[in-house]
């Protein structure tokens, strides 16, 4: 195959950065994880970032084929929510690194809204396609829950982003019938391709030992893994720990938060202790991805109750693991989770029907089993090997290359 090379632009955001640090998360995981199945495939990549407080090199190598190269983007210190008007100073260091090194590119895959206008721009200058993955979305964010703050800025650039890109990849059906009523979007113009997941990193482990490795005993084990915001509903998780009315022991581990999430941690921290969930629910904070494997393979069933997920990669990675997900049936979720074969999709904002599904699930070994099995069957089809050929046979679609 020849030596085609591909551009990606993650501004606001380092692919090589630790999920669930800050504002990273199933984004960061998407990018690297992709990018590094297309350099399997042949391809070379080149990923954008702005530079960060920790990006010691310029470029940095997530592979032979696929690299990393930080670029200024406004200050190191800004928050994401002031990273737009550094949009056009960044795309300007990417054509000064392009011409500098006389690269030339097949196309663009920006990611993020932000990305997506640093993306259009880089398309006129060098003539070629752009493809732009959301990830999410303002306009499903604000519907999601009331108060949830999105600029104005960020939905009239994702209108605009939508209108002028060649090509939208949607990560659900939903997301994609979300985009065309909501703004507008041409239906022609996105495709559907589901994230993936990691199968060599996340498969089944032995419950007793990954519980013997955290030092956990034998309660029945709710797990929550994600970023501590708002818009992931972990106070209905602990509506539903407070709730429960079974006669055995039962813990609740919420893995996930940092610095930057430090307000929203202490403040269900403090909840938590207000409601007497102190013997049950432990808030572990970050976890590298390489642990994540033990925590899943430990718990009897992970819990996602989320106001909004634009796909749900920690489902995903959960049933990958053999564990059965209760999850809101919101955004992509459905799209991931098979209600009632490997996991359950629930009414949204309902305590009530957590309290009873979990229930079930914990009393019955059965269907754990049975759940878990299918669980790690439908994980199995999902790889991102099968997601990295879809998207290059896009890439193929839109440059051409299957006409030649």
């Amino acid at each position: 195959m020849k030596d085609y090379r591909i551009s990606m632009v993650t501004f606001h955001t380092c692919p090589i950065q630790t999920p669930g640090s800050g504002k990273t998360g199933g984004m960061n995981v998407y990018v690297k994880e992709l990018s590094r199945q297309l350099g399997v495939l042949g391809l070379q990549v080149d990923i954008f970032a702005r530079r960060h407080l920790g990006s010691c090199q310029d470029i940095e190598w997530v592979s032979d084929k696929v690299r990393v190269v930080h670029l200024d983007g406004g200050p190191l210190t800004h928050e994401i929510g002031d990273l737009y008007q550094f949009t056009s100073e960044f795309g300007g260091n990417i054509v000064r690194f392009q011409i500098a090194e006389k690269t030339e590119y097949l196309l663009i895959h920006s990611h993020y809204w932000l990305s997506g206008l640093v993306g259009n721009y880089l398309s006129e200058i060098w003539s070629v396609p752009h493809l732009v993955t959301f990830h999410t979305l303002s306009e499903l964010k604000r519907r999601a829950r009331i108060g949830e703050g999105e600029s104005q800025v960020r939905t009239d650039s994702e209108r605009y982003i939508m209108s002028a890109a060649d090509t939208i990849i949607a990560s659900s059906v939903h997301e994609l019938e979300m985009m065309v009523q909501l703004y507008g979007a041409s239906r022609d113009r996105i495709t559907a391709i589901p994230c993936g997941v990691d199968l060599s990193k996340f498969r089944p482990l032995d419950m007793v030992t990954a519980r013997n490795h955290l030092g956990l005993n034998g309660d029945k084990i709710m797990l929550y893994v994600g970023r501590i915001e708002p818009l992931k509903g972990v106070e209905l998780l602990l509506d539903v720990a407070a709730s429960m009315d079974v006669c055995y022991k039962y813990k609740v581990l919420i893995v996930g938060g940092d610095a930057v999430q430090e307000e929203e941690v202490n403040r269900l921290i403090l909840l938590s202790n207000r409601m007497g969930l102190s013997d049950i629910v432990t808030f572990v904070g970050r976890v590298e991805q390489t642990k994540l494997p033990e925590y899943f393979a430990a718990a009897d069933i992970c819990v996602i109750p989320s106001y909004y997920e634009s796909f749900g990669l920690v489902a995903l990675e959960s049933m990958a693991c053999g564990t059965p997900v209760v999850a809101s049936r919101v955004g992509g979720l459905p799209t991931v989770i098979r209600h009632g074969q490997t996991g359950y999709l629930l009414p949204w904002r309902c305590p009530e029907r957590f309290i009873d599904t979990i229930s079930m699930v914990f009393s019955n070994g059965s269907l754990r089993k049975s759940m878990s099995e299918a669980a790690v069957e439908r994980a199995s089809t999902m790889g991102w090997d099968k997601v990295a050929i879809k998207i290059w046979s896009l890439y193929q679609s839109l440059a051409g290359l299957n006409s030649r």
